[in-house]
């Protein structure tokens, strides 16, 4: 008896249709990180800013108008860099598992979209200000990449349809492999520029030189010691940053110059020898920035050393109608200060030094300006290359630009501490303390009031300069129930303002509350 075989099932016809609905995205993710590894790596050569993520992202943050910019300060804090960055690379992957999907039913769309990305990106990086046209190589190199990488997947995705495992296991490793050498080329960039690692062992083996004049050591009194308040001296780890910088420039002092030019008599250009060279001082500030919220914890308190900006201006000689120095950092980013505040008697500096050790990279190094007194989005450049003395009705900068005050004089300014808010406390003697400021003008005076009771005055610490901020404390025989607590500062000038107002455009005022729980 003969046994007929059943006739062979056709074989599943090919085709986009029938491709597993996870290939696309899977194919366009893996493109995407290939396309970001690969420009990461050329980046290298080019420079941090012409990576095509920093080059999109500082795009957006110069377009990032100021409300903006202010609720990610007060939703992140420090970390909205690093928020910016999850939020953009969350859309990149959105965009690459769509180019995907794209590709795989018709390619043209799929490339399109690519090329589409990649035209952005090289369009963000040429518009940097300090963009030659070589910052376009990174996205082009990326996106050829990135191009050929979903034109493989596509291909192996389309073979996936074989009735045996083998397609679905080819594009699944050929998946894996393009996503890993991305990833190993995202480290590689990561690792930092020829100039990064050359800036940096510079650093590493800085011996700051002696200044001629040394900041007054503190007395035992200028700290109150209260647990829980804020040290008079804020650790360089945990000073306060706040810029535009998505990468921290890496700027290598033997190439350092700074430019001072414009409404001048003579132009003057400093190397980093010569800044070495010079009669450098010491001196204690306490910087804040314009986006502290009442109560905020945006602002410090360090001892810097710098060459003062008027030595430097003396010897260029602004003319007599100029009014304004607008500072440039090496990123382009510009500030633009009041021309009294850098030549008068201040310790407005060039700063190269804090708590006694070469800036950290991304505190400026090597050169920052520290102005007491000023807000630091008019004042406080970091990786300062240019000083070009104008005029206010000439030349505006980066925030002016944007729609904040062309002055910025730090407001007079108070915060409660100790305790929390929210805090549960027994009744009896409660320790209520915190800080005030208001640079180069000094406190005067602080004053605590419980609920809607007088003002009563605090004990001041000793004062250690005008330039530099103040702790206080106040003894509260606590009752029981639910408290309000506020606090003000006064200054030479006055008692600072109770009115409530926003951080743009020249700072925030109002007096700084908490609440409390008395059992």
């Amino acid at each position: 008896m003969t046994t007929v075989a059943p006739p062979a099932e056709p074989a599943a016809p090919l085709g986009p249709a029938r491709t597993r609905r996870w290939a696309g995205p899977v194919a366009g993710l893996a493109a995407g990180v290939v396309t970001v590894g690969v420009a990461s790596v050329v980046a290298l050569a080019t420079g941090a800013t012409t990576d095509p993520l920093v080059a999109v992202g500082a795009a957006f943050v110069d377009a990032t108008p100021a409300w903006l910019k202010d609720a990610a300060v007060d939703a992140f804090g420090t970390a909205d860099k690093l928020a910016l960055g999850v939020g953009e690379v969350l859309v990149l992957a959105c965009l690459a598992a769509l180019a995907g999907v794209l590709a795989v039913r018709r390619w043209a769309w799929g490339a399109a979209l690519v090329v589409l990305l990649g035209v952005v990106a090289m369009a963000a990086a040429l518009g940097r200000p300090d963009a030659g046209w070589t910052a376009a190589v990174p996205s082009f190199v990326g996106t050829v990449a990135g191009l050929w990488t979903l034109r493989t997947l596509r291909r192996r995705a389309r073979d996936d349809q074989r009735p045996d495992p083998d397609g679905r296991r080819g594009f699944l490793r050929a998946a894996l492999v393009a996503t890993g050498l991305g990833v190993v080329g995202i480290g590689l960039g990561r690792l930092g520029s020829a100039a990064g690692r050359a800036a940096a062992a510079v650093r590493e083996q800085l011996t700051l030189p002696r200044p001629v004049r040394a900041a007054p050591a503190p007395t035992a009194g200028v700290d109150l010691g209260v647990e829980g308040a804020e040290p008079w001296v804020t650790p360089a780890d945990d000073f306060y940053r706040i810029d535009t910088a998505l990468v921290v420039p890496q700027v290598d002092p033997a190439s350092w110059r700074l430019r001072v030019h414009g409404l001048v008599e003579q132009e003057v250009e400093l190397t980093w020898d010569e800044l070495l060279a010079s009669d450098l001082v010491e001196a204690w500030v306490t910087l804040c920035c314009v986006s502290n919220p009442v109560g905020g914890d945006l602002v410090g308190n360090q001892r810097w050393l710098g060459l003062p900006v008027r030595d430097v201006l003396a010897r260029a000689r602004p003319t007599a109608d100029a009014d304004m120095v607008l500072s440039r950092s090496a990123d382009g980013w510009t500030a633009s200060t009041p021309l009294g505040a850098l030549t008068d008697d201040r310790d407005a500096l060039l700063a190269i030094g804090m708590d006694g050790e070469p800036l950290p990279a991304q505190h400026g190094f090597p050169v920052r300006m520290v102005v007491p007194g000023l807000y630091g989005y008019v004042s406080a450049t970091k990786w300062v290359t240019e000083l070009e003395v104008t005029r206010f009705d000439r030349a505006t900068a980066y925030w002016t630009e944007r729609g904040w005050a062309p002055l910025g004089p730090v407001k007079t300014q108070s915060r409660i501490e100790v305790p929390a808010s929210g805090a549960r406390l027994a009744a009896g003697q409660v320790v209520v303390a915190g800080t005030a400021w208001a640079q180069h003008r000094g406190v005067t005076r602080v004053q605590v009031q419980v609920d809607d009771g007088p003002w009563a005055d605090a004990t001041l610490a000793d004062e250690a300069g005008i330039d530099s901020w103040r702790q206080w404390r106040y003894a509260w025989e606590a009752t029981p129930g639910e408290h309000r607590l506020r606090v003000r500062a006064a200054d030479p000038e006055g008692t600072q303002t109770g009115a409530v107002a926003d951080v743009v455009p020249d700072g925030a005022t109002g007096y700084h509350e908490i609440r409390c729980e008395i059992a």
